[in-house]
């Protein structure tokens, strides 16, 4: 396969607080200002405390986005693991 699978991660360039919800829209191609709307919004329905753990929560829980560098140093291993299960 050349589709490289995507994966969710706190965007670096952007955040606002800590890149989850600019990580959300850029995995789903979304304006993060949109996500920010929705998340807010949540929070507010949600008594504001609920959503300030659900954020905290993914704060914790999505990786950080890995550097240029850091991404690719990694490339070669995934597509070599790739390459090998193609070939059994």
């Amino acid at each position: 396969m050349t589709e490289q699978s995507k994966k969710l991660y706190r965007s670096r360039s952007n955040s606002m607080i800590a890149g989850v919800c600019g990580g959300i829209g850029e995995y789903f191609d979304v304006d993060a200002t949109i996500i920010r709307v929705v998340a807010v919004a949540l929070a507010l329905l949600l008594g504001g405390f609920g959503g300030l753990i659900l954020y905290g929560l993914c704060w914790l829980i999505i990786p950080e986005e890995p550097l240029p560098q850091e991404a690719a140093a990694q490339a070669p291993a995934e597509e070599s693991d790739e390459s090998a299960a193609e070939e059994a």
